[in-house]
């Protein structure tokens, strides 16, 4: 039963796309700014390039499987006994569902 729901949930995951950042609301500037932090303080631990380093690498390729709302709360809260910091502090829970979008799917622009 529970890998008949995790199925279900990675389904529904991966049914999100553009359409889903494009439902989310946050301005223009403010997804720069998202896409910045990403590149420089993401990249900071897993590569420049998202291909990996300290921390995974956060192509949508590695990251298939994994439903948005996992990497949206990891994002938020960090991975305890890991270098992962949560970012609560600096985004919302819209930006970090809007930055997991972005990692499964790729940059929307």
């Amino acid at each position: 039963m529970k890998s008949f729901l995790l199925s279900l949930l990675i389904s529904a995951s991966s049914l999100l796309s553009a359409q889903a950042l494009a439902a989310i609301d946050i301005t223009a500037e403010r997804q720069l700014e998202l896409l910045h932090l990403l590149k420089q303080d993401c990249g900071s631990c897993h590569g420049l390039t998202l291909k990996g380093g300290l921390g995974p690498a956060l192509l949508p390729e590695n990251l298939q499987g994994k439903p948005a709302m996992f990497l949206a709360q990891t994002i938020l809260n960090g991975r305890p006994g890991t270098a992962m910091p949560p970012w609560r502090g600096l985004i919302n829970a819209e930006e970090a569902n809007w930055l997991a979008q972005v990692l499964l799917h790729g940059d929307p622009r």
